[in-house]
């Protein structure tokens, strides 16, 4: 009777879904200068993270453009002066600096972008920030990135 009953608890565990890290996560952006979060955990079970971003908002990439840039929170207000004086036509983000470690393109009103990134680019003993790079918009776009588990 007890090896039935033990037969029959695997099974009925065995039905359950693992569980899995969530390696991925949606963020929205609106026409007010606004992330709809502003913190991120990422698992250190992810090879790679994605994030989709929305922009909810309507008015057009050249006057409320959004993207999602990170990089270490040491580097922040340098690369954020830097992406303004990189200007419109490379999306606001210096071309192939070392300090970004993963961002989108820039959107407006409407659109959607993603991007993946190898997780192993994060250190545990450092911490990290994301940001939008438009011009005005890094001070009150910003929110923390962790590596969590």
């Amino acid at each position: 009777m007890l090896r039935w009953i033990v037969v029959a608890l695997l099974l009925l565990l065995a039905s359950f879904p693992v569980l899995a890290a969530e390696c991925e996560v949606d963020i929205a952006a609106t026409d007010q200068m606004t992330f709809d979060t502003d913190a991120i955990e990422i698992s250190k079970s992810c090879d790679t993270f994605t994030v989709n971003l929305t922009h909810e908002g309507t008015m057009p990439v050249t006057s409320m453009g959004h993207n999602w840039v990170l990089a270490k929170e040491s580097e922040i207000n340098d690369l954020a002066s830097d992406a303004v004086a990189a200007g419109a036509d490379q999306g606001y983000l210096p071309p192939d600096d070392e300090r970004v470690i993963a961002h989108t393109d820039m959107i407006g009103g409407g659109e959607n972008t993603s991007v993946t990134f190898d997780v192993a680019k994060l250190q545990e003993d450092e911490e990290y920030l994301f940001f939008c790079s438009f011009p005005g918009h890094s001070m009150m776009m910003r929110g923390s990135v962790t590596l969590v588990d």
